[in-house]
């Protein structure tokens, strides 16, 4: 089995860098049978996107802080782990953003497309989805939406819902809602397509993001998820994503 390593900038990815390379060798990326990241989520994501198009497995051993997506660190018996994987095919939402100053911008996001506002004033956003209004007016510090593999992520620093990774189900959080009060979201089909139009964008300016990737002063965005696009990441069998998302939603130590 030929494997390709890939590294952050942190002191034990690099250390365990030169120890699986030294063990296990190091194959180019396009004749690998897998990519193995060293890091914690950030480079794992980094590199998901490098590669979502690539139809390479992904496995990330833990080398970073927090580590979600990632298994834990280990040198011994690599080749044994990946044969015995769990394999979870991940899809990414497309936004489409449109700006007067910068045109429209299209952009791919594993785990969400947020909208934020730029300045000291709340923001003013419509919500529709497939084509229909469903609310007129939402004021609010920010807005998003996340796949099940980002539920865990931003959207559940804003009280969003954690969604299975298999859930055909997108996350619609609103981050600091003023009106309607205590408005936090809503759960919807992933096969829909959600628009928000930016109300009185001059006064009131946003900004969106998919992922790390950001426009300035948009419109309106367009997201709907990328099916055709799918990114295979291997988890280890007694540490599967379903398992470490339900380990989310029951904490030890409440």
């Amino acid at each position: 089995m030929r494997f390709h390593f890939i590294t952050g900038k942190t002191v034990s990815g690099k250390k365990a860098f030169q120890e699986l390379t030294k063990k296990y060798g190091q194959a180019e990326s396009d004749q690998a049978d897998c990519l193995i990241v060293l890091g914690g989520d950030g480079t794992m994501l980094q590199v998901m996107h490098k590669f979502m198009r690539h139809n390479i497995p992904i496995y990330g051993m833990n080398r970073g802080s927090v580590g979600f997506l990632m298994n834990d660190y280990k040198t011994d018996h690599l080749p044994e782990r990946i044969a015995k994987a769990h394999k979870e095919n991940i899809c990414p939402l497309h936004m489409r953003a449109e700006s007067e100053k910068h045109g429209n911008t299209e952009a791919l996001a594993i785990n969400e497309v947020c909208l934020f506002r730029q300045s000291y004033q709340a923001a003013k956003i419509q919500i529709a989805v497939d084509g229909k209004a469903r609310m007129e007016e939402l004021i609010c510090d920010g807005l998003m939406v996340a796949t099940p593999a980002g539920s865990t992520a931003y959207n559940l620093s804003a009280q969003g819902p954690i969604l299975p990774l298999m859930a055909p189900l997108l996350a619609l959080t609103s981050v600091s809602p003023f009106r309607p009060r205590r408005w936090h979201g809503a759960l919807l089909p992933d096969n829909v397509t959600i628009r928000f139009n930016v109300l009185d964008p001059k006064k009131r300016p946003v900004n969106a993001a998919a992922d790390n990737r950001e426009v300035k002063s948009v419109q309106s965005v367009t997201i709907a998820l990328a099916k055709k696009v799918k990114i295979t990441v291997l988890s280890d069998s007694n540490h599967s994503w379903d398992e470490r998302i339900l380990a989310e939603q029951f904490p030890a130590g409440l």
